[in-house]
């Protein structure tokens, strides 16, 4: 991933830095702001194949795109854009919206559009924003660009999907090699797709291995946020995710592995981690059991063994004696 810095421009040049490298990187657009004179951003990109993903943050400004600069220059991309902080006045089309943090918008840079912006706490507006080609999204053309600039939260579904992903890309971005740009392109578009097919009311024009996987990630992400919990079963999974159990095994069953061994091999996993953590040595085999959802002693022991061929209480001692080593 890349970073670039106000900072690192003499004060009186950066806002004419910013000027151009948006224009390079995001869009042309005409500029202004009465920080200009000292004016700070930053921004992170990261190419994933076709897709490029970016965090810019910035001091108060006004960004127009006009008829004159889309002929200059147009990459053809629909913005999908997750406000981390900060609020945003953005008009395109017909439609214009204030949009508040955690909220979610699409926007065209093939038509022009007046964003307006003002900082959060720190002065400063926070956004990421994933720049997907035009013919990546397999969705009316019509309908999208009927739905640009009407912001929706990112609290739960698709799009909560969507916006932990994206936040997930600038945490590990600097972590990320390049044989995972393209995948990790794909999986964005996917994921902008299932949740703009049902913001739109087009779920059927979404292709069935792309809902699949998005549930399927849907069901995995829920499994992580509920782990500890020994109610974790495949009936609560499928009532919390909306579908039916049957559809659940049956959207898992490409995975290699049933839902139930899924939840299971996540629970031995974080077991398995907190037993090596030296942090928690003074927590008891049984505690750390419970924590991952285990409330059968006996049957943790087995199902551990099995998985990592010793006993925990064992496997915690060879993971101290491998520590002092």
């Amino acid at each position: 991933m890349i970073e670039l810095r106000s900072t690192d421009v003499p004060a009186a040049e950066r806002f004419q830095w910013w000027c151009d490298l948006t224009a390079r990187q995001l869009v042309p657009t005409d500029l202004s702001s009465a920080h200009a004179p000292d004016f700070r951003a930053a921004i992170a990109v990261k190419e994933l194949g076709r897709v490029t993903a970016s965090a810019p943050s910035y001091a108060d400004q006004r960004s127009v795109r006009t008829p004159r600069l889309i002929r200059r220059s147009d990459p053809e991309q629909w913005w999908v854009t997750l406000l981390c902080s900060g609020s945003l006045q953005v008009e395109q089309g017909r439609s214009r919206a204030r949009v508040a943090p955690g909220d979610l918008v699409l926007t065209d840079t093939s038509r022009p559009f007046d964003v307006d912006s003002a900082g959060g706490d720190d002065g400063l507006t926070h956004m990421i924003t994933l720049q997907l080609p035009r013919d990546a999204l397999p969705l009316p053309e019509q309908r999208l660009r009927d739905h640009v600039v009407r912001p929706l939260p990112a609290r739960e579904g698709p799009a909560a999907l969507l916006a932990q992903f994206m936040h997930g890309l600038v945490r590990e971005g600097s972590r990320l090699g390049a044989a995972d740009d393209g995948p990790l392109g794909w999986v964005a578009v996917e994921l902008a797709t299932v949740w703009l097919a049902g913001a739109i009311g087009a779920g059927d024009a979404v292709p069935a291995g792309t809902r699949r996987q998005a549930l399927v990630r849907e069901v995995k992400e829920h499994v992580r946020r509920h782990l500890g919990r020994p109610g974790l079963t495949p009936s609560s999974i499928a009532a919390a995710c909306n579908i039916s159990v049957r559809h659940l095994h049956q959207i898992f069953r490409p995975e290699g592995q049933t839902i139930s061994e899924y939840v299971r091999g996540q629970r031995l996993e974080r077991c398995r981690a907190d037993l090596e953590d030296p942090r928690l040595a003074g927590v008891s085999v049984a505690d750390v059991a419970a924590r991952w959802g285990f409330v059968d002693a006996a049957f943790f022991n087995r199902t551990f063994k099995a998985a990592y061929g010793m006993p925990p209480g064992e496997y915690r001692r060879a993971a101290r004696a491998r520590a002092e080593v």
